[in-house]
């Protein structure tokens, strides 16, 4: 079994979900976190580009003029079985790449043991999560 965790734009939250159900992953979870990437941007670059008023006005543009400041982000997290990971990692990427800088990140990491709170019984990764 995995644990896919995947970092997103606000305005692809609904295409996800969407995306996701359809592709026969219905439970995850999904919360709101704030947080920015690693590039950094050359002070010079930044202060000649709103001299010269070609600063778009974007997230692209948000991301160049505020390097310090955190974006508000989504942040899905679902558990599959093994044989699932490439299709879930596959879904997550045609639905919420744009392109541009900001689109996000997955990250796949084993879970070792899952356990059912309810009767407290272990699940093997033929069961349903």
């Amino acid at each position: 079994m995995k644990e896919i965790m995947a970092i997103v734009r606000l305005n692809k939250v609904n295409a996800t979900k969407e995306a996701l159900a359809s592709a026969g992953f219905p439970a995850f979870t999904c919360r709101k976190v704030l947080g920015r990437g690693k590039k950094s941007v050359d002070p010079s670059l930044i202060q000649s580009i709103i001299e010269n008023g070609d600063l778009p006005v974007s997230p692209v543009g948000e991301y160049f003029t505020e390097g310090q400041r955190l974006i508000p982000k989504r942040y899905f997290n679902l558990m599959v079985p093994d044989e699932c990971v490439q299709k879930v990692v596959e879904t997550l990427i045609e639905t919420n790449h744009t392109g541009n800088l900001g689109d996000g990140k997955i990250f796949v990491l084993p879970i070792e043991e899952s356990y059912r709170i309810r009767n407290g019984e272990l699940q093997t990764d033929t069961e349903s999560y």
